[in-house]
Parts: C-alpha cells; sequence; structure tokens
C-alpha cells in the first residue's frame, strides 16, 4: 500500500509516496520552505501545495513538532505559539480536503525506525532519540509507542535538554566531538536512570557521524546510529496513516 507521508519541520516541510508495507519512499522525496512566520494557516497552505504537487487525494500522515493528543497540538517549543490548542489534523483535513492523521515528529521518526530500521524486532524498552535543532524522542516498550515523551525537555543542572546538548548547540558553541559528546551524556545519564531502556538508537543527520561521538559515551544500554535517517519522519508518518485509514 501507498500513503503520502509529511514531515513538518521548522524549515522545510518535506513530503514523499511510502510504501508502507516495505518502509520505502516511492519517487521523488520533495521539500518547501517552511512559511515565516509559520502560523497554522501558513503551513497548512503549504502543505496543501505540497499534497497538490503530488496529485494526491488519499488519506495523508504528518509528522508534527508538538505533543499531539487527538489531534490537536498542545505544545509549541519550536514552532509558532499560535500553534497551541489548534486541531491540526482538522486543519490540513480542510486545506488539502484528504482525509489526516497527525503525530508527534520524533514519535512518527521512531515508528519507522522500530518497523523497519535499527529497532525492528527488538523487545523491551527502546529510545529512539533524535538529534538536531532540539532532541526528540519516542519511547517503546515491546514495540508499543508511548507518545509524546518529549524528554528533550528534561531539566538539567544547566537547563533544558535539547538548550545544552542538541545538534544545533554543538554547531552554534562550536564544541568538539568528546566535548559535546559529555554534554550528551550527562542527558543520556539522567534517560537511563527514568527508564533504563535496552537500547537507544540516536537519529538526525548527526547519527552519519557516529563514530566521531559515540567512543565518548558511557552507557548501560546498547547504542545504534538510526538506519533511516532523514526519511524516517516521512515514512513513520506515513505508516501512522495507514494504521488509521487503510
Amino acid at each position: 500500500m501507498t500513503f503520502l507521508g509529511i514531515d513538518i519541520g521548522g524549515s522545510g516541510i518535506k513530503g514523499a509516496l511510502v510504501d508502507v508495507d516495505k518502509g520505502c519512499l516511492v519517487g521523488e522525496r520533495l521539500r518547501l520552505e517552511t512559511p515565516q512566520p509559520a502560523t497554522p494557516q501558513a503551513v497548512s497552505e503549504t502543505v496543501a501545495e505540497l499534497v497538490t504537487q503530488f496529485d494526491w487525494q488519499g488519506p495523508i500522515g504528518c509528522g508534527f513538532p508538538a505533543v499531539i493528543s487527538n489531534g490537536v497540538a498542545k505544545s509549541a517549543a519550536n514552532i509558532d505559539k499560535s500553534w497551541i490548542d489548534i486541531d491540526v489534523e482538522q486543519l490540513i483535513r480542510t486545506a488539502t480536503g484528504c482525509d489526516c492523521s497527525v503525530i508527534n515528529d520524533a514519535d512518527a521518526a521512531g515508528l519507522a525506525e522500530m518497523r523497519f530500521g535499527a529497532g525492528r524486532e527488538r523487545k523491551g524498552t527502546v529510545l529512539v532519540l533524535t538529534l538536531g535543532t532540539g532532541i526528540g524522542s519516542a519511547l517503546f516498550y515491546n514495540g508499543s509507542l508511548y507518545p509524546n515523551s518529549e524528554l528533550g525537555h528534561l531539566w538539567l543542572k544547566t537547563g533544558v535538554a535539547e538548550k545544552y546538548a542538541s545538534a544545533a548547540v554543538r554547531k552554534k558553541e562550536d564544541l568538539g566531538w568528546k566535548a559535546w559528546a559529555k554534554r550528551l551524556n550527562t542527558f543520556f545519564i539522567q534517560v537511563e536512570t527514568l527508564l533504563s531502556p535496552e537500547l537507544i538508537i540516536i537519529g538526525g543527520g548527526v547519527s552519519r557521524k557516529h563514530d566521531k561521538f559515540f567512543p565518548y559515551l558511557d552507557l548501560h544500554a546498547e547504542l545504534l546510529p538510526a538506519e533511516l535517517r532523514n526519511q524516517a519522519g516521512i515514512v513513520g508518518s506515513a505508516c501512522r496513516a495507514a494504521e488509521i485509514f487503510a
């Protein structure tokens, strides 16, 4: 089966048709710039433009950077504050004319990794962390998702975790790999204390360079780089749509 998956981010809105049985893209991935300011109306219009470019009329799945409860955005850490309490599913459904499911963006990436990537067939507690502008998290137990974990907002002695240890902070502060890994380790220790995961999967663009910082991390959990990388959000969003509308 093929569904349209869309990953809504702070700088870009990406989409592709996805074979949800194989976990792979069908054809080209398209990207449009996220409008600034990224208001609900402006973003929904951009999503509608993307859907039109695919000439798609079926159900769509969207990954969205917020806590999502029954299709409604309940937070706005890295997006326009006007999204809070907006029914994102209804907004996109109205803009596109398509049935729509919306899921937290990190949860979408996690679903893809658990089904088709580094977490496939893994039992127990598995944590998928996406390191980018912030720190996204997706928590699984025996393959089932615990949604909206938002562990990047944990409070450390130095402040909010993602403001201290994200990949964006590494670049902004020009941190070496070892210095950045020390910050990551502080965050990971908190996560291990809370959840005792058997496996932690690291996603985001920086996962391509995992050999630069994995050796400096001292964890009890097994540590693996993500396999789907920048396709994970699109694939996972499409898979969630398939679960609901297939």
